[in-house]
């Protein structure tokens, strides 16, 4: 079974919210998930993005891989940080 870091779409019409969540790769965007990491709200400005350090380094840890879109989350989360 290998385990994603990606995101799932929450919120309204045109007006996206998201969790970014640990999930098995062959579950569907927005189904099952394993657990959330943290979130990221592209509507605000600038762009909010929270993160649960310990879950994700754990999950990172046991080989979980993030995404394209959430490794450049990452980085910008990592970027604010610093």
């Amino acid at each position: 079974m290998a385990v994603k870091i990606r995101l799932t779409r929450m919120g309204r019409k045109k007006k996206p919210f998201y969790r970014i969540v640990v999930a098995n790769s062959e579950a569907p965007r927005d189904g099952k998930f394993l657990e959330v990491v943290g979130t990221y709200d592209p509507m605000q400005e600038p762009a909010a993005i929270t993160l649960h350090q310990e879950k994700l380094q754990s999950w990172l840890d046991q080989g979980a891989t993030p995404t394209t879109t959430v490794k450049s989350l990452l980085k910008k989360a990592a970027a604010v940080a610093a």
